[in-house]
């Protein structure tokens, strides 16, 4: 499976088979892992087996089930770390879809189990990625034009294009897409919205963007 058809076939997924991950998939993720830390300097973990964490009432609230896998972006304090959990994390969420894995991005419906993964000293916790196989492949959401989130015009290239809409694909939380695409000068910025996770939101939508325009099209401002 090719990256833009991982980006078109992931939905998020809060209901999980008793299914185990196969060793092949767990070794991949954990390679990929691996070189994400590497380039990202961060310390992501993979949990697996451990269904405390969404065995709550407010994961019950966000209707969670089957929820025994995750992963913990941990890295390291600073005003970057939002963003860089959001493009590594989502970069993960699509070599799991390519695993034939289902995922859901996870901010504030999980408790934390004391001892499961490590968080140093000058590290956080900024949000867990549920995954594993799911009950379904999740639905389709109502998504924002390219207007409205870019300056795409008949006269701007077709990567850019195909940028913008890889971007619209990208998962968002409360899925309200608060961000901004724009092409100028033959660079490419991208700026965040107000709201909870925003700068995670935009690491996650930068990630898409490279995937659809290609990263060789373009540099970002």
């Amino acid at each position: 499976m090719e990256l833009m058809e991982a980006i078109q076939q992931r939905h998020s997924v809060r209901q999980y088979t008793d299914e185990p991950i196969a060793a092949d998939a767990l070794a991949a993720l954990q390679d990929e892992i691996a070189a994400c830390n590497r380039e990202g300097g961060l310390h992501i973990q993979l949990v697996v087996n451990e269904p405390k964490a969404f065995d709550s009432t407010m994961a019950h609230y966000g209707k969670f089930s089957g929820a025994k896998n995750y992963l913990a972006l941990v890295g390291p304090k600073g005003s970057q770390l939002d963003e860089l959990c959001g493009y590594y994390g989502e970069r993960l969420v699509l070599k799991a879809q390519q695993l034939g894995l289902n995922t859901c991005w996870v901010a504030m419906t999980y408790k934390k189990i004391p001892g499961v993964f490590q968080v140093g000293a000058n590290e956080k916790l900024t949000v867990v990625i549920a995954l594993g196989h799911g009950e379904t492949q999740g639905v389709t959401h109502k998504v924002k034009s390219a207007a409205e989130v870019s300056n795409l015009g008949s006269r701007l290239p077709a990567w850019f294009k195909a940028g913008v809409e890889a971007a619209l694909l990208a998962p968002t939380a409360m899925n309200q897409q608060k961000f901004k695409l724009t092409l100028e000068n033959g660079k490419v910025s991208a700026k965040a919205g107000m709201g909870f996770y925003a700068k995670v939101d935009l690491g996650i939508v930068k990630y898409h963007f490279e995937v659809g325009a290609g990263r060789e099209n373009f540099t970002w401002a």
